[in-house]
């Protein structure tokens, strides 16, 4: 089968912009902001006067024209960015020396156990982790906008249930959870606490936490009540 491209039909690029335009428009538009830009918001660039086959089209021939460069063009779940290859960032830091964050295990394993079980409450991740979650521990991921509130489970107490947010995804250059990394890679979205927090100490090891996540040890997430909307 061949992996070609479906041919745009003449309704599709019957547009009062030609292609290097649209190209030399969107690489603008991308290289100078620093957040993802949907394709509808790519849209509005063009008053809607190019379709979304044929802008799709164009970002393609863009990420393939930046494929052999210092930078790149990903599509997240937030939409297009252009972001520096990870190889560059040695280079990068020399300009502006920056300290990553700093999370504890206990961040990361939390983090983790909500990115593959959720949503999931704090007694489901005091139950795979074997040890009680602080309440600064979610509200670090919160602050971060990497974890929300997304409903609470119908049963006595009615606690919160939490998932990733889409900032969770873009930072991870991510279009969908089905594409998270294998639990092992996911530590490597931030450098771990040279000393592990004073609760760690009882920490099931990783092989322990791998398979409980990996067994669904958690309670099913049915019966949820959505939160509340913020908006």
């Amino acid at each position: 089968m061949s992996n070609q491209p479906n041919p745009l039909l003449p309704s599709e690029i019957l547009t009062p912009f030609s292609e290097p335009d649209i190209s030399k428009i969107l690489e603008t538009a991308l290289l100078t902001t620093q957040e993802p830009l949907a394709l509808a918001e790519l849209k509005q660039l063009f008053e809607g006067e190019v379709s979304s086959k044929l802008l799709q089209a164009s970002l393609e021939k863009l990420q393939e024209k930046w494929r052999d460069s210092g930078i790149e063009l990903v599509n997240t779940a937030g939409g297009w960015r252009f972001r520096s290859k990870q190889e560059m960032q040695v280079f990068l830091d020399r300009l502006n020396p920056q300290k990553p964050p700093r999370y504890s295990r206990a961040v990361l394993e939390t983090l983790a156990i909500i990115a593959y079980r959720q949503p999931v409450t704090r007694g489901d991740i005091e139950e795979i982790r074997g040890v009680a979650v602080s309440s600064n521990i979610l509200k670090t991921l919160e602050t971060r906008g990497w974890i929300e509130a997304v409903g609470q489970r119908n049963v006595p107490g009615r606690p919160s249930l939490y998932a990733t947010t889409e900032s969770f995804l873009n930072d991870l250059n991510l279009q969908s959870l089905e594409q998270l990394p294998a639990l092992d890679e996911l530590a490597a979205l931030t450098e771990l606490a040279e000393q592990p927090e004073p609760q760690d100490q009882a920490s099931p090891t990783d092989l322990e936490m791998t398979e409980k996540l990996e067994s669904g040890q958690a309670e099913s997430s049915q019966d949820i009540t959505p939160a509340p909307s913020a908006r």
